[in-house]
């Protein structure tokens, strides 16, 4: 098919310097905000101990986490809340301004407080920490920090820690102030000392995926064992290795909706291999006399499968690495419980049908 001619007055993306030279500045800001986190690092001493320490020391004696920021701080910490209660430490999202307006009331004793301001002067911040410093409340600060030799911050000055983001200037080559590289710094530390904090009280992925029990992540999370629709002993026949092709068919055509795969059996009942319809159609068509030779001949021996703790993200993975439409899962002794099916992941919108 011919290449439509551009239009009269257009250039190519490919030719235009302005394209090229935004594509540039785009890398620019990506690498910009890369190395503010990266920075990060160097940085990483006895401050987030402490601060780690705090939010467990409050986790535990059953307080909440109370997280507050204005503008686009305030959205930043949104989501560093979001991430302590899905890591399961209790925490709220708090705005300045209405703290002062009755919201006070929120905060206990066992509470604790991170508060977020890139300058560490916002008024409606800084006051808030002025009154919970006065009630005894432990403060986490995140601020650009003080490590430049400027004098520390009002907010630092009353904070119980601070933690420095570290970032002087936002990512655009200068030009803009928009808070961009500071919340990406801000944003990765307040992950940085949630996910320590989950680690340090043994915060499993069970604990996980009780917290998380819809939408797709909550599908990845599940029992493998929950996905089965055919199941050893009630709609998935294990067929004996030494029966031939033809007398495990009629086997399996005793269950009136049979899976696309026979499994087979060693005379232990352990998982012995799979034989696919994909299989049966390639050897109809080989040679059809081979129905009545042993399926353990012509059965693919020691099949990829699964075991039965694994969970749905396991057979994603297997899917996606080779391809297995069936997977079969075992117990802890190799005996097959089920028959896992690729389309069972495709209903759950797990996997896509074209993927």
């Amino acid at each position: 098919m011919p290449t439509e001619a551009p239009k009269p007055g257009s250039r190519s993306p490919q030719a235009d310097p302005n394209a090229l030279d935004e594509r540039a500045f785009i890398a620019r800001v990506l690498r910009h905000e890369a190395d503010a986190v990266a920075a990060l690092a160097e940085f990483a001493d006895d401050r987030y101990t402490k601060a780690v320490d705090l939010i467990v020391a409050c986790a535990d004696a059953g307080g909440t986490v109370l997280v507050s920021g204005l503008g686009k701080s305030g959205w930043i910490g949104a989501k560093i809340s979001a991430t302590l209660a899905s890591l399961g430490i209790p925490s709220h999202a708090v705005h300045p301004t209405e703290a002062a307006h009755g919201d006070l009331g929120r905060f206990r004793p066992t509470d604790l407080v991170l508060c977020l301001s890139h300058s560490g002067e916002t008024e409606e911040v800084v006051a808030l920490a002025s009154v919970l410093r006065q009630d005894g409340l432990p403060i986490i600060a995140i601020t650009r920090g003080s490590t430049d030799g400027r004098e520390p911050s009002a907010l630092e000055r009353l904070a119980t820690v601070t933690l420095p983001a570290l970032v002087t200037d936002e990512a655009g080559d200068g030009d803009f102030i928009a808070p961009t590289s500071s919340t990406t710094a801000t944003l990765a530390i307040g992950d940085a000392i949630a996910l320590a904090a989950a680690r340090r009280r043994a915060f499993t992925e069970a604990d996980f995926r009780r917290r998380h029990p819809g939408g797709t992540l909550g599908g990845l999370l599940r029992p493998v064992t929950d996905l089965l629709r055919f199941r050893a002993g009630d709609n998935l026949p294990l067929v004996s290795e030494k029966l031939t092709v033809d007398a495990a068919l009629r086997e399996a055509a005793k269950i009136v909706r049979r899976p696309g795969a026979l499994v087979i059996i060693d005379d232990a009942g352990r998982l012995a291999g799979i034989f696919t319809d994909s299989d049966l159609r390639r050897l109809v068509l080989r040679d059809p006399g081979e129905l009545s030779c042993p399926i353990a001949e012509v059965m693919t021996r020691g099949p990829r499968s699964l075991p039965d703790t694994a969970l749905a993200r396991d057979a994603v993975q297997m899917f996606r690495e080779h391809r297995a439409d069936e997977i079969p899962v075992i117990d802890d002794a190799g005996r097959p419980v089920g028959l896992l099916d690729v389309q069972d992941l495709i209903a759950m919108r797990l996997v896509r049908d074209d993927a």
